[in-house]
């Protein structure tokens, strides 16, 4: 079965100025780069070339340093920027093509957003901050008061309905926004950087916690985030930002151990690639390992293909002999001697 596109993004610009309109057309025709437009145009080039795809039911994170550029793309999906060029689709529909109704709707029905600074009305109760979606559509009292006991059940805050934000920590407040997001049930979540004014083990908290609902609620969600180990943590895939353009897209694991420049491989650097390299990647095939060795691999562990490293550091010292890797179906298709273990390990080929 085919996955279900959610979002897609293709050739995606803004550019900042006056003469945004005139600056776009001689990037087109003269290639000018970002000083450039800033310099014959004082136009400032936000994002550029901006083209993926985000799948139901994925987390796609988006990461970068300050000024990257993945705040002001995460805007043009629900058109709160109105892109200079390119073409937005969410649920099947073009962005760009909703009338004013028909965009207010997708924004209250179909897309939930939650900020890093979630803007909590201060003079409503918990329970009303996250009904407030609901109030806003004009539903009936009652039915507000269930959807909002509901979602924050969810987020583990039952019992806080009565209190007020100001009586509440930073991560509460975060659960509430998530709430709040929830209520309308919208397929699509745009989530920048909500986590992180966080202290790190409440984010840790929040973490958790997002990732369970998501996978419960199938939610797809485009999540920000300046923090690598944030994007590796809840991500299935990461697009990397810098100065406006995505210079990689992958798994965690490709993210990781194939850097697509220096860029990436700074990013990547520190990170442990101990919960992030699987046995598929690292083995070699079985008819070429047996071509050039004799061993008796009848003796060898047998593993599944998408076991970590952690794990085939736990098995490789329960035995001398090389670890076999199996596919889904308990068939042998790889063999990991303890060199190729020890060149995983560190990150080699």
């Amino acid at each position: 079965m085919s996955e279900e596109e959610v979002i897609k993004l293709d050739d995606v610009w803004k550019i900042f100025g006056e003469r945004s309109e005139e600056a776009m057309q001689a990037v087109k025709q003269e290639g000018l780069t970002k000083p450039e437009v800033l310099e014959k145009f004082s136009c400032v080039v936000g994002i550029a070339e901006v083209s993926f795809t985000v799948n139901r039911g994925e987390i796609f994170c988006v990461m970068g340093l300050s000024g990257s550029g993945k705040s002001t793309m995460v805007r043009h999906l629900n058109r709160l920027i109105e892109p200079t060029a390119g073409s937005i689709s969410v649920l099947g529909r073009d962005v760009m093509a909703l009338g004013g109704e028909e965009l207010r709707e997708m924004r209250a029905k179909h897309i939930g957003m939650v900020f890093q600074h979630m803007a909590l009305l201060p003079h409503r109760t918990v329970r009303d901050n996250v009904a407030f979606p609901l109030q806003v559509r004009g539903e009936p009292k009652a039915k507000r008061w269930e959807v909002s006991q509901h979602c924050l059940n969810l987020v583990n805050l039952d019992g806080y309905e009565d209190r007020f934000p100001r009586e509440l920590s930073g991560g509460m407040q975060q659960r509430v926004g998530l709430a709040r997001a929830l209520a309308s049930d919208p397929e699509v979540l745009l989530m920048d950087e909500p986590f992180s004014a966080l202290d790190p083990l409440i984010r840790r908290q929040l973490q958790e916690q997002f990732m369970a609902l998501s996978a419960e609620l199938n939610k797809t969600t485009v999540f920000i985030t300046h923090d690598l180990d944030e994007a590796i943590r809840i991500g299935n895939r990461i697009a990397i930002m810098k100065d406006g353009l995505i210079v990689q897209i992958g798994s965690p694991e490709e993210i990781v151990t194939n850097p697509a420049d220096e860029y990436v491989k700074d990013f990547v650097e520190g990170i442990s690639k101990l919960n992030l390299v699987y046995a598929h990647s690292i083995m070699e095939d079985l008819a070429a390992y047996a071509a050039s060795n004799d061993d008796d691999l009848t003796q060898s562990p047998r593993v599944a293909h998408d076991k970590d490293l952690n794990h085939l550091i736990d098995v490789s010292t329960t035995t001398e002999y090389p670890i076999v890797v199996q596919s889904d179906e308990g068939k042998d298709i790889g063999v990991i001697s303890k060199s190729r273990l020890l060149k995983g390990i560190q990150g080699g080929e």
